[in-house]
C-alpha cells in the first residue's frame, strides 16, 4: 500500500536543466518545491574529481552518467507494421541518469534558434507555397516568437556563463559573430573560446570559399564568471573531457554547478534522489493533477500530493509519463488524431574527415565541448530552398571536443584494418586529422511517433515507450546537399585525403551508431489543442496544473543543439506560472 506524504506546492519530476530552472524559479516565487530524480545524487565533486573523471572506459564506454537500460529503456522499430525490440545497449543516443541528467554529461554547445524556425510551417508556406511541404511531413509552428523568448535566451546565457562573439546587439553590428544570427539584447557573458588549430584551418578555408565562419557559442567558460545566482565558474583548460563527463574544472555549465548550489540555500527546496515517478495522479474527472506516485530507493510506493506538477525529465520520459498518466489523447498515426507521442524527431548528421601530412598538427586530443568554429550559410532558411526540393538545413562546424584513446582514432580511406599496417596508419594519422560535421535538422512526419509498447515492460511492470522512427526522402536530400557544400571547405584546406560519412538514399535508422542525444517532440507545443499536447506556455491543454518542460515540446528538429532553446522555454514557462498561473490557477490559453 502506498504511503501518502504531506502536500507541497509543487513537485518537479526530473532534475536536469529544465527541472533545475523550474525549481529555482518556483522557490523564488515562495513555493515549497520537491524535486524527484530517478537516478542517484551526483555532482562536480566527487563525481567529476580529477583525475578519476578522465576515464573513457568508465564514462563513455560503460556509461557511468547514462541511463541504466536494465531498469527502463525504449523499444524501437522502423515502421508502424514492424515489431519493436528493446534498446539494450547505449549507442545511438545517451540519456542521462541522476542529478543533472543529460545536462551533466552534455558538451556545452549553447545555441539560440533562428526566428523563422519557431514558425516553420508558416514561414515555408509563405516563401515557397503550401505545396512545397511534402505529404506526410507534419511540421508546425511553436506558437511563440523569438522576440518573446529573447530575454530568456539572454538570461539563460548569463546563468550558463556562455562564451561567444555577438554579431548584432540592439540593432547595431558589434562584432564578427554569426551574421545570420537574430538580434540580441546584450552580448555574451564571456568572450569566445580560443580556436584550436583545426578550427583555425576551418575558419580560413570557409572564408576562402565565400562562407561566413564564426565562433560557436559555448557554455564552457573562457574565463572566470559569477552567474546571476552567485555561482562561480572557472576557465576551461581544453582538457578534452566534456561530452560524457562531469567537468573537474567547474568550467562547463551544468544544473549541478550553475543552479543547484543556489537552490540548496533555500529552505523551500527538497531534492529526493532514486525516486522513480510512475505516474501523475489525477482527480476523478481527470482534469486536475493531485500529485505523483513514485517508488523510492527502498522500493516503497510513495504518493506526493502537490498543487502543481512540473514534468521536466528527458524528452521521451516526459512523453512516457504523460501516456502512463492518461494526460492528453495518445497519437494515432493511421488516423492522424491525438497529440501525445506525435512529431517525434531527431538529428541528421554527416561528417567529413580530412587527413594531412605530418607537417600539419591538429592535436585532436585538445578540445572543449562547445568550442569551435561554425558557418550558418546552409542552416535553417539562410539559402534558397526553392530549386532544391527539401525542407531544413544544417550548420557546419569543427567542434573539436577531444579525441579519446578508445574511440578517438580515424584513419584515411584505404588504410589496413589490422596488423602492422594499421598501426603505422594510426601513427601517421592521429595528430594530423581534422573532423567537421554537418549537424542537420530532422523534420517531423506522420509515422515517426511514440506510444506505449504492447509487449515489453520496465522493472516496475509498466509498458515501455515504443519509438517508431526512420529517415525520410527529405532528410536524404538535405544531408547530401549540405555535405557537398561542406566538402568545399574541406577541399580548400588541401588535405592529402578526405573521407565523407553521409547517409545514402535508403539507409535505415541504425541504433548501433551514435548520432546525437537530441531527441525531440512527442509532447509538442502549439496554438491548437487538436494538434499539440501543450500550449504556448508548455501547460497541458487537458490538465491545467501540469506543465511539461523540455525538448519534448519541439514540433520538429533544428540544425542547432536543443539545450539553449530548452532553457529559454523553461524560463518562459516559469515566468507565465509566476506572473499569471499562481495568481489565477487555470488554463493560460483558452482552447
Amino acid at each position: 500500500m502506498a504511503t501518502t506524504l504531506k502536500p507541497v506546492n509543487a513537485v518537479v519530476v526530473g532534475f536536469g536543466w529544465a527541472g533545475a530552472i523550474l525549481a529555482k524559479e518556483l522557490t523564488e516565487a515562495g513555493l515549497q518545491v520537491v524535486a524527484l530524480e530517478r537516478g542517484p545524487y551526483q555532482d562536480t565533486y566527487p563525481d567529476g574529481a580529477y583525475p578519476n573523471t578522465l576515464d573513457e572506459l568508465t564514462y563513455n564506454s560503460r556509461g557511468k552518467l547514462f541511463q541504466d537500460l536494465s531498469k527502463s529503456t525504449v523499444t524501437i522499430r522502423h515502421g508502424i507494421d514492424d515489431t519493436a525490440l528493446p534498446y539494450r545497449q547505449l549507442s545511438a543516443f545517451l540519456p542521462g541518469n541522476g542529478v543533472g541528467g543529460a545536462g551533466l554529461h552534455w558538451s556545452g554547445v549553447h545555441f539560440r534558434i533562428m526566428p523563422e524556425e519557431l514558425r516553420l510551417r508558416s514561414h515555408y508556406e509563405e516563401r515557397y507555397g503550401k505545396g512545397f511541404i511534402p505529404e506526410g511531413m507534419t511540421i508546425q509552428d511553436y506558437g511563440v516568437s523569438y522576440e518573446e523568448l529573447e530575454p530568456h535566451f539572454d538570461f539563460a546565457e548569463k546563468v550558463f556563463g556562455t562564451s561567444g562573439t555577438a554579431y548584432k546587439v540592439k540593432g547595431q553590428v558589434v562584432g564578427d559573430g554569426n551574421p545570420f544570427a537574430p538580434d540580441r539584447s546584450d552580448g555574451f557573458p564571456l568572450p569566445a573560446l580560443k580556436d584550436v588549430h583545426s578550427a583555425h584551418l576551418f575558419r580560413k578555408a570557409a572564408e576562402e570559399v565565400g562562407m561566413h565562419p564564426y565562433a560557436m557559442p559555448a557554455a564552457n567558460a573562457s574565463g572566470p564568471w559569477t552567474n546571476p545566482y552567485g555561482v562561480q565558474m572557472g576557465p576551461c583548460n581544453f582538457c578534452g573531457f566534456c561530452s560524457g563527463y562531469a567537468c573537474y574544472m567547474y568550467s562547463k555549465a551544468s544544473p549541478n554547478l550553475n543552479i543547484l548550489p543556489a537552490l540548496k540555500q533555500s529552505e523551500l527546496f527538497e531534492l529526493r534522489v532514486n525516486s522513480n515517478v510512475l505516474r501523475v495522479n489525477l482527480d476523478s474527472d481527470g482534469k486536475r493533477a493531485t500529485g505523483v506516485t513514485y517508488v523510492d530507493a527502498q522500493g516503497r510506493e510513495i504518493v506526493q500530493p502537490a498543487d502543481l506538477v512540473i514534468v521536466s525529465a528527458f524528452q521521451f520520459h516526459n512523453v512516457h509519463l504523460m501516456l502512463l498518466s492518461g494526460i492528453g489523447k495518445p497519437y494515432d498515426p493511421r488516423t492522424g488524431e491525438g497529440v501525445v507521442g506525435k512529431n517525434f524527431a531527431y538529428q541528421n548528421m554527416a561528417t567529413i574527415k580530412a587527413f594531412f601530412d605530418r607537417d600539419v598538427h591538429t592535436n585532436p586530443f585538445i578540445g572543449t565541448g562547445g568550442g569551435g568554429v561554425a558557418v550558418d550559410d546552409f542552416n535553417a532558411d539562410n539559402f534558397d530552398h526553392g530549386p532544391l526540393g527539401f525542407v531544413g538545413g544544417s550548420p557546419f562546424w569543427v567542434n573539436q571536443a577531444g579525441s579519446k584513446p578508445i574511440r578517438g582514432l580515424s584513419l584515411p580511406p584505404g588504410s589496413p584494418t589490422w596488423g602492422s599496417g594499421w598501426k603505422q596508419a594510426a601513427r601517421d594519422a592521429y595528430t594530423h586529422t581534422l573532423s567537421m560535421d554537418a549537424h542537420g535538422s530532422n523534420m517531423s512526419y506522420r509515422d515517426n511517433y511514440l506510444d506505449l509498447d504492447p509487449t515489453y515492460k520496465d522493472a516496475y511492470g509498466q509498458p515501455l515507450l515504443r519509438m517508431t522512427f526512420d529517415w525520410k526522402e527529405n532528410e536524404y536530400k538535405m544531408t547530401r546537399y549540405v555535405t557537398e557544400q561542406m566538402r568545399k571547405i574541406a577541399g580548400a584546406m588541401n588535405p592529402k585525403a578526405i573521407a565523407v560519412h553521409v547517409k545514402n538514399f535508403g539507409d535505415r535508422f541504425d541504433t548501433r551508431a551514435y548520432q546525437t542525444t537530441h531527441l525531440l517532440g512527442g509532447a509538442i507545443m502549439g496554438s491548437d489543442p487538436k494538434t499539440s499536447a501543450v500550449n504556448r506556455y508548455l501547460q497541458s491543454w487537458d490538465v491545467h496544473n501540469v506543465f511539461v518542460i523540455g525538448a519534448s515540446a519541439f514540433p520538429q528538429g533544428t540544425g542547432y543543439n536543443p539545450t539553449g532553446l530548452v532553457a529559454a522555454l523553461a524560463y518562459w514557462s516559469a515566468k507565465a506560472i509566476r506572473e499569471q498561473y499562481l495568481k489565477n490557477p487555470g488554463p493560460l490559453v483558452q482552447a
